[in-house]
């Protein structure tokens, strides 16, 4: 007999995030943005690759977008938590949006050059290093406290489903209107998404203390110590974000490279390039669905572990594969492996922490996804410009696995110690 719709086994499902309305209308929001992100991700690299016809470029353009992480994130996990977190994602996205309209009007006039495609992916990652904490802290504030676990599980399903949408539509824009035609939809996304922000109603939160004058830099990096101290008396904190650094320097720089591997490796073009991240995303839900069963923390961080190791092995295949259908069904694993391990680890990050701190955490795990990546993405395109991008992605996967297998080591060298301990 089924349950009734109320029933206690019914709330407690994984989609029992959904009963808060500030969730869902956010939830149904960053559908919409990130799907016109993914068409702008599809249209940008195959626009710059035409440009320049340079993988090294390529890898700086990405580069551009992420580096700002690395200086700013932290400050805008202290933004987060200090000030209103509605409002400043509603200001630095604003600000962001301005990019894909620059694109699209000089597309418009023929005066679009590489330069300008890297400027603007600058200013992009600088709004979204100062406001992703704070646009990352809004989907468990959004819910009670036992429904984090499922808003977080729920949020990355909806980012890989937009990873599929994305490709897909943008592939169609790209084969009838062009390049211009994605960064057109994207600007048009930022509405509906600026407006499911706008329309939040969040709880109130108690206002952080006021700093003494001339003091806001010592409270700003205390504020911070705060929340790494948080995370660092935790051992399975600590392994959680591990795994994510390794797999952001390791892992996302096979993204970066895609329309490389597919116009230099199989002589293929941007329909293809749409259509293997459109796998990648289906991949991706599959790893999103395989976190929303899980209970405990422990299973959480079991399956992070695991299918970290796992992509950084599906790497090394992917740079091996000489068929493009396989490669295709190895591109839907990279998903699967990718969306699942980040997704558990950021599950145990917080559903481990306390809602006051949410933004400065929220800014750690951030910088553990992505700080890595744009040293990853410019390294990779060196070896890409020297030696192809099948050696690049074999190198990555490789290392990857080597930095798996150590923390696998540690962990074991850890619980024997603490089961000596216990003994004694």
């Amino acid at each position: 007999m089924a349950a009734h719709p109320l029933s206690p086994a019914r709330q407690r499902g994984p989609f029992r995030a959904l009963r808060s309305r500030n969730f869902a209308v956010l939830w149904v929001g960053n559908l919409l943005a990130n799907t016109g992100t993914w068409m702008q991700q599809v249209a940008e690299p195959w626009l710059v690759l035409r440009l320049s016809n340079s993988p090294v470029l390529l890898g700086l353009d990405s580069f551009m977008t992420d580096a700002p992480i690395w200086g700013l994130i932290l400050l805008g996990g202290v933004i987060a938590d200090r000030y209103d977190r509605r409002r400043t994602a509603l200001f630095f996205q604003s600000i962001q949006v301005i990019c894909p309209v620059a694109v699209v009007v000089l597309l418009l006039l023929g005066r679009i050059h590489v330069a300008v495609v890297i400027g603007l992916s600058l200013v992009v990652g600088v709004t979204d290093a100062l406001s992703g904490p704070a646009v990352n802290a809004l989907v468990p504030s959004s819910v009670p406290e036992e429904d984090v676990p499922s808003a977080v599980t729920l949020n990355s399903a909806q980012f890989n489903l937009s990873r599929v949408l994305g490709p897909l539509f943008a592939g169609v824009a790209m084969a009838t209107l062009g390049p211009i035609a994605c960064f057109a939809l994207n600007a048009t996304s930022y509405a509906p998404y600026l407006l499911a922000i706008y329309l939040l109603r969040l709880p109130s939160r108690p206002p952080p203390p006021r700093a003494a004058p001339g003091t806001g830099a010592a409270t700003a990096k205390r504020s911070l110590l705060e929340a790494v101290r948080a995370v660092g008396q935790k051992p399975r904190l600590r392994r959680a974000l591990l795994t994510v650094v390794v797999t952001s320097l390791f892992g996302l720089p096979i993204l970066t490279f895609a329309p490389v591997l597919v116009r230099d490796a199989f002589g293929l073009g941007a329909a293809e390039f749409g259509g293997a991240l459109s796998v990648f995303g289906f991949g991706g839900l599959m790893g999103a669905a395989s976190v929303m069963p899980l209970r405990t923390n422990r299973q959480r961080q079991l399956l992070s572990t695991f299918a970290a190791l796992g992509l950084a092995a599906l790497i090394v295949a992917a740079a091996l594969v000489r068929s493009f259908a396989i490669e295709i069904v190895v591109l839907f694993f990279v998903g699967a492996g990718m969306v699942a391990s980040n997704t558990a680890a950021n599950a145990v990050l917080q559903s481990s922490i306390d809602g006051r701190i949410r933004g400065r955490v929220s800014s750690l795990f951030t910088l553990a996804l992505r700080g890595g990546a744009p040293l990853g993405s410019l390294v990779t395109g060196l070896v890409v410009s020297r030696f192809g991008v099948r050696a690049a992605l074999l190198v990555n996967g490789a290392l990857a696995v080597a930095c798996h297998l150590v923390l696998l080591a540690h962990d074991r060298r850890a619980a024997l110690a603490r089961r000596a301990r216990r003994a004694a």
